[in-house]
């Protein structure tokens, strides 16, 4: 073999794995790029929140009620007019809580108590380790989140939290 064939051999090698890398020539790798992302509608999330706060309010709670989207910003925050004032900030905490670590907030906080290895995590910022918050799932997906305060309580406040989540069960895709 001369040098100008193992030189010849060499350019096409590296091209050959330059087109590998970048995708050259290949639509797999392109569209493997990106993804489709589901959320919650603005629609389903009031409907969710109205069912929740209609649940507080007929077990005769003032709550505030926060429902966001995948990426945890609110779309809807309901506040009935006699919660206090920390129950929207609280609501949204919890939501946001649940979608950060893909778990309700009663299973969090027992997980996350004083003596427990992840109890630490609790001093992140918008962490709230009370119950009143779980994640929206729909075809395996979490689309968005839902949390509640105000109820005597976390388990009171995640039993409205599942009263809007049954309110919507039918129109996610599960």
């Amino acid at each position: 073999m001369n040098e100008f064939t193992t030189g010849g051999m060499r350019t096409w090698l590296a091209g050959a794995a330059i087109a590998a890398v970048t995708g050259f020539g290949n639509t797999a790798i392109a569209q493997q790029a990106t993804f489709a992302l589901r959320s919650i509608t603005p629609d389903a999330a009031l409907k969710a929140a109205r069912a929740a706060l209609a649940s507080c309010q007929k077990s005769g709670y003032q709550v505030a009620v926060t429902v966001t989207d995948r990426g945890g910003l609110p779309l809807v925050m309901l506040r009935d007019r006699f919660a206090g004032p920390h129950t929207p900030g609280t609501a949204q905490g919890k939501a946001y809580t649940a979608l950060s670590f893909k778990i309700d907030t009663l299973s969090f906080a027992q997980l996350t108590q004083a003596g427990q290895p992840m109890s630490g995590i609790r001093e992140l910022p918008g962490v709230v380790a009370i119950g009143g918050g779980r994640t929206i799932e729909s075809a395996g997906s979490i689309v968005g989140a839902i949390g509640i305060s105000g109820a005597p309580g976390g388990e009171a406040d995640d039993a409205c939290v599942k009263a809007g989540l049954s309110a919507i069960a039918d129109e996610l895709e599960l």
